[in-house]
């Protein structure tokens, strides 16, 4: 199966190189909102939808403390809308969405594929639903979110050794990565040879794959300030470590919010879809 990489959407918080190593000074950071088209036989298939259009012109739809503090940078033409156009789809064609997790960066575009099924943890969606407490009420936000979710607890094949959950279209899995949410899964897709695996926020940066801490400074204080289990988080941080070491060949792991696409041979290169 082909395997898109698109960025739909920017997050711009005051602090530069503290956050992406990238900048210049500590000005606006540039932290991606990574998401995946697969091109699959029941059509393209998304990993998670960034931002959507509806949340520029209605920012309500985001918490104003997180508009805030990640400064959204929100464009039509980097909607998950208009990078399915892009790659020669009608948005129509898109019949699955599979999310890591609910965060409001993460599920922006849900309310634009209304005719999708969007798949997600059994956990998460119960805890996004319950939205008990303020850190709750601030990343989850039920104008962004659909009523029809098809949930998924049944365990699945495993993958390099790790549980999973089954049930999901054209071979992808759930793996839980739990820790940065109660439901947080990453999204494991079969490539022409071996697998990529988008981890979503279990890790912020490729370089927390070298080893825990590796990360600028204002990036781990974020991934403290969001995580609902510290211990769980860093279990799942160093899951993703092990299978690095163990699989080096056959997985390209990606994350959400990296401002750098690695370049990988199980890839395709789209000019301009990451932008």
């Amino acid at each position: 199966m082909k395997i898109h990489a698109i960025n739909c959407g920017w997050m711009r918080p005051w602090g530069g190189l503290l956050w992406d190593r990238h900048s210049t000074g500590v000005g606006p950071a540039s932290l991606a909102c990574r998401c995946v088209v697969v091109e699959s036989p029941e059509g393209p298939i998304l990993v998670d939808t960034g931002f959507g259009p509806s949340d520029a012109s209605e920012p309500e739809r985001i918490h104003a403390l997180m508009r805030m503090m990640d400064r959204p940078d929100i464009q039509p033409h980097r909607s998950a809308l208009a990078r399915v156009r892009a790659l020669g789809f009608t948005p129509e064609d898109v019949r699955h969405i599979v999310m890591t997790h609910l965060d409001f960066d993460h599920a922006g575009g849900l309310t634009d594929f209304p005719w999708a099924k969007v798949h997600v943890t059994a956990t998460e969606l119960r805890a996004a639903r319950a939205r008990d407490g303020m850190k709750a009420r601030m990343r989850w936000s039920p104008l962004q979110l659909r009523a029809d979710f098809v949930e998924h607890e049944a365990p699945g094949e495993s993958f390099f050794d790790m549980a999973t959950l089954g049930g999901l279209p054209a071979g992808l899995r759930f793996v839980p990565l739990p820790g940065h949410s109660p439901g947080h899964a990453a999204v494991a897709i079969p490539a022409e040879k071996g697998w990529v695996l988008h981890a979503g926020d279990a890790i912020f940066d490729a370089r927390e794959l070298e080893g825990p801490g590796k990360a600028p400074p204002l990036t781990l204080a974020y991934e403290n300030a969001m995580q609902v289990d510290p211990i769980a988080r860093h279990a799942s941080a160093e899951a993703l470590r092990l299978l690095r070491r163990q699989a080096p060949e056959d997985i390209t792991i990606l994350c959400t919010h990296d401002p750098v696409l690695h370049p990988s041979v199980r890839l395709a290169a789209e000019p301009g879809l990451n932008d």
